[in-house]
């Protein structure tokens, strides 16, 4: 019989593929480190992985370069994001006022939570094309999930589905940009202050939509 390949092999007890997903894992930490401190401006592949606390040569095992890992940093806090929201929302009421105060507090707090997503968010996004094109993309994914609450929280609402959308990607931006601008200091507000606004924002979006239907008709 032909032997196992080395990089196959278990190494005290720990496979192969468990052992480089706790390289990738190490990796994305480091690159989050990174990003979230200095700037990506800053960053290179033996620092990452001297923060990874890995050898050079594992860098290129898991990412094809640096923007690779940047990407892959961005996908990952991301995703987290999206499915705090889907939880948060799914085990909250079929009320907007409490659905909406359950998932704006859990953003919130995701985000103040860890100083790097903070910095991220603030400043990293309008660094380069790489994170504004993510940006979009997020964006298109949250709105997603607006729109998929709005149909279940609403039996109906006056706007045609095009119009939903654009309320939907209005509303996302426009806290994008105000959530960053929090997190940078230029918002001279409380936490408890800017869940409680964003909430009734979203409240009052939602009543806008009849006199919004009737204006562009």
């Amino acid at each position: 019989m032909t032997p196992h390949p080395t990089s196959v092999r278990p190494y005290r007890g720990v496979p192969a593929e468990q052992r480089r997903a706790r390289r990738r894992a190490a990796l994305l930490e480091a690159g989050l480190d990174v990003l979230g401190t200095g700037g990506w401006a800053t960053a290179t592949v033996r620092g990452v992985c001297s923060r990874a606390g890995l050898n050079d040569r594992y860098f290129h095992e898991s990412f094809t370069g640096l923007d690779a890992l940047l990407l892959a940093v961005v996908d990952d806090q991301a995703a987290q994001v999206t499915d705090l929201i889907t939880a948060v929302a799914a085990r909250s009421p079929r009320r907007l006022r409490a659905r909406a105060t359950a998932v704006v507090s859990s953003i919130v707090d995701f985000l103040a939570a860890d100083p790097r997503r903070a910095r991220i968010l603030a400043y990293e996004f309008a660094a380069g094309p790489l994170l504004q094109e993510r940006r979009r993309q997020i964006i298109a994914t949250l709105a997603g999930i607006y729109l998929d609450q709005a149909r279940e929280l609403f039996d109906e609402t006056p706007l045609s589905e095009t119009d939903l959308r654009m309320t939907a990607l209005t509303v996302v931006s426009g806290l994008w940009e105000l959530l960053s601008a929090w997190l940078r200091g230029d918002v001279d507000t409380g936490r408890d202050h800017l869940v409680d606004y964003i909430v009734a924002l979203l409240l009052t979006t939602t009543e806008l939509a009849p006199a919004l239907d009737q204006r562009l008709h």
